[in-house]
């Protein structure tokens, strides 16, 4: 396997043990926790993926790093007060 490979492969496990997490109820959907794995798996990915040259991914992993930046600020703001 190439260092993309690995890489990609990383991002991937970190969004599948998220959602499996999530599907046994160990974490929420909307915790912290489900959107910082989500923030670094579809992260990692998208690295492995600008390594692939390979946009319609770029496009979707960045798209799934903001939105679940977003949710983790949501969450920590809601937290906050």
């Amino acid at each position: 396997m190439t260092l993309t490979d690995w890489i990609g492969f990383t991002g991937v496990a970190i969004l599948l043990i998220a959602y499996f997490l999530n599907i046994a109820n160990i974490i929420k959907s909307d915790g912290f926790m489900y959107l910082f794995l989500n923030f670094i798996g579809a992260g990692i990915s998208c690295i492995a993926s600008v390594m692939l040259k390979y946009i319609p991914f770029v496009i979707m992993e960045v798209a799934w790093t903001l939105v679940s930046a977003i949710g983790m600020i949501r969450c920590l703001r809601k937290n906050k007060n």
